[in-house]
């Protein structure tokens, strides 16, 4: 069985930093990520949550364009979000979770082209420095995007705990890697 794969990857005219999408999204946070046209479609923070599962039972990954790219890196950062909520004594609150999740997604992290980046063999480095930063800058808007709708979703139910059904995917590891951050 495949896995699954991003339908953004047949977008026409999209921006690419090195051979990584940069894709609209809908969100509230400042950055350089362009706006999502319309709130009634999803963007890439939504397929990562609606894929995640799915795709964190396979260890192999066939890349199919640009879009794939960033989802890997977003579902392995979804894997290492939930290491770090789980890795808590007792199962944290909302607040708390919150603000790991946060703190964990603008902390300092390898992007493609970087010595210590785990996946160097499949993505392009970008091309200047500027798009360097432009990439970093993004990547760390849609981080914390993903973060904050990874916890409406961890505490949908309302009991205050996170839901034993996304907890069961911590130690899971998409394609046997971490991120490591």
């Amino acid at each position: 069985m495949p896995a699954y794969h991003s339908a953004l990857n047949e977008e026409p005219d999209i921006r690419q930093v090195g051979n990584l999408g940069v894709y609209p999204i809908k969100t509230r946070l400042r950055g350089p990520a362009p706006l999502s046209a319309s709130n009634d479609e999803g963007d890439i923070v939504d397929e990562t949550l609606d894929l995640f599962r799915a795709n964190s039972l396979f260890r192999n990954f066939e890349i199919k364009g640009p879009g794939d790219r960033l989802l890997i890196i977003l579902v392995l950062f979804v894997s290492d979000c939930l290491a770090k909520l789980g890795s808590a004594r007792a199962p944290p609150s909302q607040i708390e979770a919150t603000k790991t999740l946060n703190t964990l997604a603008v902390d300092n992290f390898p992007i493609p082209g970087d010595a210590n980046f785990l996946l160097n063999a499949h993505y392009a480095p970008p091309a200047s420095r500027a798009d360097a930063d432009y990439l970093r800058q993004y990547l760390v808007q849609v981080r914390q995007e993903l973060a904050a709708r990874l916890i409406v979703k961890l505490y949908a139910d309302g009991t205050g705990k996170p839901s034993k059904w996304w907890m069961s995917f911590q130690k899971r590891r998409f394609m046997n890697r971490s991120l490591g951050t």
